[in-house]
């Protein structure tokens, strides 16, 4: 009789934990399709289209420009004999920088000197020939052509000779040397880089929406990010007539550099159109749009979903753009996630 009791107590048990096992699976079955539904949600970073007081500048940023550079190099072979500046070192327009001794152009301003020499001598002869009727009037033109050859041939050579050593082509700052003497240089050898930065240039890419207000001559606040404590101003030289594929169009910007050379071709500088006064304005993150802000596409939050909502862009305020029309003040609009989103897409925001 124990026997019969211990199995239908065995069995009772077993009986209870299958209907304990059974009832969490469904229970976890329940919560693993709630996760699932909710994991559904894109995630996505979210801001709301604002009036907010801005900058009625408008910023655009570039690398300074030397005025002028060039590599200097060889124009015929030789043995370098000289070198007359140092790395840094500022130099003049015309000045020798370095002597070669180009013998074998020597040699040939030698044998054109001598064929010259000997031309006028047959000139001079043939002409007090002429005189007594000793030669015709072709033979002395034939001579005085030959003549002509002569010293064309003679300066010709005096002017590649003169080539030889190495000049300033205009004034400015050694910023290479790539030269010793006892080096023997070909034709093309780059030989010194020479950058001017009395004046530097700035090239910049300004909107459609901006480039109307901009004129040649123009002067325009600069900046350098390194030289926070120092301003600069620059003048429009160039405002392309066409634009790129983003619609923006290249302006070029001269500036002058103060006494002490401050600005270096190379640093980081940022020049500001338009005066600094604050406006308020419609404005919507940079990061909102889809693609580039040209496309004028951003997707609206609204009941959980989101919207690809098309707009009208106005002035561009550094991280923020006007908003002319598509969008009302409040609009929750996403700054972040934008790959992962189509029209009607759910979405949670996180912070």
């Amino acid at each position: 009789m124990k026997k019969v009791i211990y199995i239908v107590v065995i069995v009772a048990v077993i009986g209870l934990i299958g209907y304990k096992l059974t009832s969490n699976k469904d229970k976890n079955e329940a919560e693993t399709a709630v996760v699932a539904e909710k994991n559904t949600d894109v995630a996505v970073r979210a801001d709301t289209v604002n009036i907010k007081e801005v900058s009625s500048q408008y910023i655009a940023n570039s690398t300074f420009l030397p005025k002028q550079e060039v590599m200097l190099s060889a124009d015929a072979s030789g043995l370098v004999r000289r070198v007359l500046v140092e790395e840094g070192a500022f130099v003049k327009a015309g000045q020798t920088l370095a002597i070669i001794d180009g013998d074998k152009l020597n040699v040939n301003v030698a044998n054109a000197q001598a064929v010259y020499k000997n031309a006028q001598v047959e000139y001079s002869r043939f002409e007090s020939a002429y005189k007594t009727g000793g030669v015709t009037k072709q033979q002395l033109d034939q001579t005085r052509l030959q003549l002509e050859n002569a010293k064309n041939s003679l300066r010709s050579s005096q002017l590649a000779a003169s080539d030889v050593n190495i000049k300033a082509s205009f004034s400015g700052i050694i910023n290479k040397r790539n030269v010793e003497p006892g080096l023997y240089v070909n034709p093309g050898k780059e030989l010194f880089e020479i950058v001017d930065v009395t004046s530097l240039k700035l090239k910049v890419n300004v909107d459609e929406k901006n480039i109307s207000s901009l004129k040649l001559g123009q002067t325009v606040k600069v900046t350098a990010q390194i030289l926070s404590d120092k301003t600069f101003e620059g003048k429009i030289t160039f405002i392309a007539p066409k634009a790129d594929g983003s619609l923006n169009f290249p302006v070029e910007l001269e500036i002058k550099n103060n006494s002490s050379k401050d600005l270096k071709a190379g640093m980081y500088g940022t020049a500001y159109f338009g005066s600094d006064q604050k406006v308020e304005a419609l404005v919507a993150p940079r990061t909102a749009f889809v693609g580039s802000i040209s496309s004028g596409q951003i997707f609206v939050i609204k009941d959980g979903k989101v919207t690809l909502t098309k707009v009208t862009t106005g002035r561009s305020f550094g991280d923020y753009i006007e908003i002319t029309t598509g969008i009302e003040k409040g609009t929750p609009v996403v700054v972040s996630g934008q790959i992962n989103l189509s029209d009607g897409t759910a979405v949670q925001i996180i912070k």
